[in-house]
């Protein structure tokens, strides 16, 4: 069996496994729309993308007042709920996923998604058991703060050397640079390629195809 570089592969979620980009920016601009607020570009709204839920509307929404952040959130869900039935694991995700499986890595997930939101999106596309850990940002810490790769790294007692983030933004890559994790970026989901070169992934997939390709050979 050929030798593991890392033993736990830790994934973000929306737009590196799960095909949820596009939704996710038309439901960020229709709540903003929903509060009154200047409606966020596609640009704007993506770049926002695995940041946790406040965090990222707050973000994209710089002229909604503080006092209708909740409301600002309870819109999104409602509009994310809408398309729950929409949203799929790209392809070729379930292969890639089985095969590091195989191989014996452990598998994680580090996302910005709620914990409930994970849970219940976790079980529709029925992946109960492929994963070995997870972390949220209501759990944890918005990235780029490192704490989900910390707990983990305390959790399966690994050093950052041996721990590998996967994800299609900035958020992700720098989390695992504060993490002092090496990453790898994907570029079919939230954030352009040209924005990850300051943050050294080891390596940039432009497909899950690509990505299988790499984890297996140098995974």
């Amino acid at each position: 069996m050929q030798t593991r570089n890392f033993d736990l592969i830790a994934f973000d979620w929306d737009g590196t496994l799960f095909d949820s980009t596009a939704i996710i920016v038309r439901c960020i601009q229709a709540a903003v729309r929903d509060v009154g607020g200047t409606v966020p570009t596609d640009q704007a709204a993506g770049y926002v993308i695995g940041l946790g839920l406040m965090q990222a509307l707050a973000h994209a929404a710089p002229d909604v007042p503080r006092e209708k952040y909740p409301e600002l959130g309870a819109r999104y869900q409602h509009h994310y709920a809408a398309h729950a039935n929409d949203l799929n694991l790209f392809d070729g995700v379930l292969p890639l996923l089985a095969a590091l499986k195989a191989r014996g890595h452990l598998l994680a997930v580090a996302t910005g998604k709620s914990r409930r939101g994970l849970d219940e999106v976790m079980h529709r596309v029925e992946l109960q058991g492929v994963f070995d850990g997870s972390r949220t940002a209501d759990q944890t810490a918005g990235k780029p703060d490192p704490l989900m790769l910390h707990e983990l790294m305390q959790e399966f007692d690994l050093p950052a050397s041996r721990v590998l983030m996967v994800g299609d933004t900035t958020h992700d890559l720098q989390m695992a640079l504060n993490a002092a994790c090496p990453s790898v970026g994907v570029s079919y989901g939230a954030h352009e390629p040209e924005e990850f070169v300051a943050l050294a992934p080891r390596y940039v997939a432009h497909s899950v195809r690509q990505l299988h390709d790499w984890l297996l050979e140098h995974g």
